[in-house]
């Protein structure tokens, strides 16, 4: 799936879609090259530690400065867009957070296995998580066996207590999980939904302005951290 097709699939417009895509192949590539940071095009690199780390070289030339502010930031949106694309087709952040668990001697053999578990959405992490939940943590399907158990404050930013909390996770259907990952939907400490201007379409993946969770207090720190370094760093 290319960036334009996987932008669509998210609820991006073909408009929309079509803009980021040749931004980052076009204008964006260009920059970069003129600044003597890479030879080839942006969309040859498929790993997400390189793209990230050049990303914010490009964010910092006057190349690309200039026109990201008169466009609105259209272009540092694209560039954010194309950091999920690659993380998502391509799943590296999870091999290097398993590696990464794998690789530390101070975790014990059953902790390593139950953070394994939790990060794959499986295990004991999961099982607090059908307990907690019951069925679609914001629209009551109650099926679990079509359910992803999600972290609430995100695997990369969460220390070893924290991925394994039962408070520090909702219970959804896919296409939710998806978009709260990816920091198009989060929620007030009231559970009220909030929906990123950027997420188009939205009604279309079953999301309406009035939907709502019942959280307990010990999700608000986690759903708080979510809203300000996931749904808000996004959204700018």
């Amino acid at each position: 799936m290319n960036f334009k097709n996987w932008l669509q699939q998210i609820g991006k417009s073909e408009r929309t879609a079509k803009s980021y895509s040749g931004a980052v192949s076009g204008a964006i590539t260009k920059w970069t090259k003129q600044a003597g940071l890479i030879q080839g095009s942006l969309t040859d690199i498929d790993s997400i530690k390189e793209f990230t780390q050049l990303s914010k070289s490009i964010q910092k030339l006057d190349l690309f400065i200039e026109p990201d502010t008169r466009g609105k930031g259209m272009y540092r949106a694209a560039l954010n867009h194309y950091a999920k694309y690659l993380e998502d087709i391509y799943q590296e952040g999870v091999k290097e957070d398993i590696d990464s668990i794998l690789d530390n001697k101070t975790i014990e053999k059953t902790e390593k296995s139950q953070l394994i578990s939790a990060r794959l959405g499986q295990g004991k992490f999961r099982h607090f998580q059908i307990d907690q939940w019951q069925h679609c943590a914001l629209t009551g399907y109650s099926d679990t066996r079509f359910l992803v158990a999600s972290h609430i404050k995100p695997w990369r930013d969460a220390n070893n207590s924290e991925r394994l909390d039962r408070f520090n996770g909702l219970l959804l259907l896919p296409n939710l999980d998806k978009v709260f990952d990816l920091g198009f939907i989060t929620f007030r400490s009231s559970g009220k939904i909030i929906i990123s201007k950027h997420l188009e379409s939205f009604k279309t993946l079953g999301l309406s302005q009035d939907m709502k969770l019942d959280l307990h207090d010990a999700h608000l720190g986690f759903m708080s951290y979510h809203r300000d370094k996931v749904f808000e760093n996004f959204a700018q």
